[in-house]
């Protein structure tokens, strides 16, 4: 029988302080940036060590996925990593499974929740450059697979823990994910509620009663995006008499830029000038109980026969 291919997506990230400029011209789809935009963003690279960890840490991701696999439907699985906005590609990847006569292919993207500006970009994309040569089976979401609330459950809990005693029981609990443009809510999109659905599942596992939801890592463009912003929480919350705050990025699934920079810096520097305690939740990177639910997921959609 031949093996199914399972493409791995993801947005993708400079490998060099020399690659930001070229990967911030193919963001902006062709549009090179300014001198301040460039500025900007690299000195934000500069505060986490001069480039993110998310290539290394995508790579270990779609290893250990692929070792998931392995041990429970052992030779089934050809597994590999396409990105949005990098090399391999998705069109070069799915090229690849296609010159090698893969002609089942199953989608997923390293993000949680469904999204048309998200997933379903990807989705398409692989879709397309797949063409006639390969079915696609789509995995729009996976925050709703077994086990994924409770291995979120248990950062939440390990993040409380990381608080003073006499804060933890009135501290609020703030799951976040990327903002999106708000035209997208017009349209239906299942983005919102999805993030409302992960977040209330993952509280009543940490039985914690006092959540919300928080959007951050906005674009820095003249339409409006999805609120309230997390920094906009953050520096209300003493008007509501809160005192500590634990941030569960849900959204994202490994150390980058916007969990190292958006959240451990600029979050917390807006939570100590206005006196609130801050702490995040780890995030999953490789932890194999993670890569597991991954599995767990593929095995749930893969074709039988």
């Amino acid at each position: 029988m031949s093996k199914i291919g399972v493409m791995v997506m993801a947005y993708g990230t400079p490998g060099s302080p020399e690659e930001i400029e070229p990967y911030y011209t193919r963001i902006r789809h062709g549009r090179a940036p300014t001198e301040e935009q460039l500025a900007d963003l690299t000195r934000r690279y500069g505060a986490i060590g001069g480039i993110s960890p998310l290539a290394e840490r995508t790579a270990a991701q779609v290893a250990g996925l692929a070792a998931a696999l392995e041990r429970r439907a052992p030779g089934r699985f050809d597994v590999r990593f396409g990105s949005k906005y990098t090399e391999p590609s998705i069109e070069t990847t799915s090229a690849e499974f296609l010159a090698d006569g893969i002609t089942e292919v199953i989608g997923m993207t390293l993000t949680p929740h469904s999204a048309s500006m998200g997933s379903g970009e990807y989705l398409a994309r692989a879709q397309d450059a797949l063409g006639e040569g390969a079915s696609l089976t789509r995995i729009e979401q996976w925050y709703d697979t077994e086990g994924f609330a409770a291995l979120q459950a248990e950062r939440v809990t390990a993040a409380l823990g990381e608080l003073d005693e006499d804060l933890r029981g009135d501290a609020l609990v703030l799951f976040t994910a990327h903002s999106l443009p708000q035209r997208i809510l017009a349209a239906g999109d299942p983005y919102p509620d999805q993030l409302a659905d992960s977040g209330a599942q993952i509280a009543r596992l940490a039985h914690v009663e006092r959540f919300e939801i928080a959007w951050q890592s906005a674009g820095r463009t003249p339409e409006p995006w999805i609120g309230p912003d997390i920094l906009e929480v953050i520096r209300e919350l003493p008007e509501r008499g809160i005192k500590a705050v634990v941030i569960c990025p849900v959204g994202f699934v490994a150390d980058h830029l916007e969990v190292l920079y958006d959240v451990d810096i600029e979050a917390k520097a807006a939570a100590d000038s206005v006196g609130v305690a801050l702490v995040r939740t780890a995030s999953l990177n490789d932890d194999p109980a993670f890569l597991d639910v991954l599995a767990t997921r593929v095995l749930e959609v893969s074709p039988k026969s």
